[in-house]
């Protein structure tokens, strides 16, 4: 079979946690467990999730007293695909010697007349109470949103458009490589006047729409879309919450979903199993078997 797996931000680094890159190790080193058992035996496209770590790369750039101006998200974002596609590779190619793997930074293409750019959605970056958002937001011209119980930056995510890069990852995968890809949704980029020309612009693609487009235009088998909760929950947050095992895309999108957290993970999971037939599956990243399987998590099906 032909898996796209995706990565969930929680992955790397769970809420709360410092930004550590021993800590951010360790998880990807757990993550790969999970995830070496599938890509022994299938071939596997990964994706994963940036916003903690290019949220923490912008504050550090900001904070540069040597900058005139701080690196705009293009280039943080091909920052991040490169440390942790390499964090990636390595647990990988220790977890199954012999496997070739490759990290590649790519590119997605938005288009620049796309709405999310003047309504700025996708969380990046560390969590504040909502004093400290907001004198950061004054000092740093920041938009900011609650998210959950604490606050955090938002940034325009742009719909993904065209995956730039897709004639070399179904090149490395036709090699028989596992290929670590469109990390963070992808680097973003707009067509510029030229033919044929691109530049790189301030945004942050959402990766469960980029997966969900990748996986659809790999022709993969299965959609994995890998958090660190265990299923999607109907009425989520209430007494009545319950598990949602199996649903099909028009009994998903008849339901309401947090805009910031899982209602990203429905649409793209929605647009995969729409367009192609095959099945996507959203839940644990321990249960990635199951997942697969169609024993665990919420598996969205026509």
């Amino acid at each position: 079979m032909r898996i796209v797996a995706a990565l969930g931000g929680n992955a790397l680094l769970e809420r709360g946690e410092p930004p550590e890159s021993s800590i951010q190790e360790a998880h990807v080193i757990k993550a790969v467990r999970a995830l070496a058992p599938l890509a022994a035996g299938h071939d596997m496209v990964i994706t994963h999730g940036n916003g903690p770590q290019v949220g923490l790369l912008a504050l550090e750039s900001a904070q540069d007293p040597a900058l005139a101006r701080p690196y705009p998200f293009d280039v943080l974002g091909a920052q991040t695909q490169g440390m942790i596609g390499y964090w990636l590779l390595q647990a990988l190619q220790n977890a199954l010697p012999g496997r070739q793997v490759a990290c590649l930074v790519s590119r997605t293409l938005v288009r620049r007349d796309d709405p999310a750019f003047t309504r700025p959605a996708k969380f990046v970056g560390p969590v504040y109470t909502e004093s400290q958002a907001r004198d950061l937001a004054a000092s740093r011209h920041w938009e900011i949103r609650p998210d959950g119980g604490r606050w955090r930056r938002v940034v325009p995510s742009p719909e993904p458009a065209e995956l730039l890069d897709l004639a070399a990852i179904r090149l490395l995968l036709e090699h028989g490589a596992i290929v670590i890809c469109a990390g963070g949704g992808g680097v973003p980029v707009v067509a510029g006047a030229a033919p044929g020309g691109t530049h790189g612009v301030e945004a942050v693609v959402d990766k469960d729409l980029t997966a969900a487009l990748l996986g659809r235009q790999l022709h993969a088998d299965a959609l994995l879309l890998l958090t660190d909760v265990d299923a999607v929950q109907d009425s989520y947050g209430t007494p009545q919450a319950r598990p949602i095992r199996r649903a099909t895309p028009a009994e998903l999108r008849a339901r309401s979903f947090p805009a910031g957290s899982m209602g990203p993970k429905i649409d793209a999971a929605c647009r995969f199993a729409e367009a192609t037939g095959r099945p996507a599956a959203i839940g644990k990243l321990a249960d990635a078997q199951g997942l697969l399987a169609g024993t665990a998590g919420t598996v969205i099906a026509r």
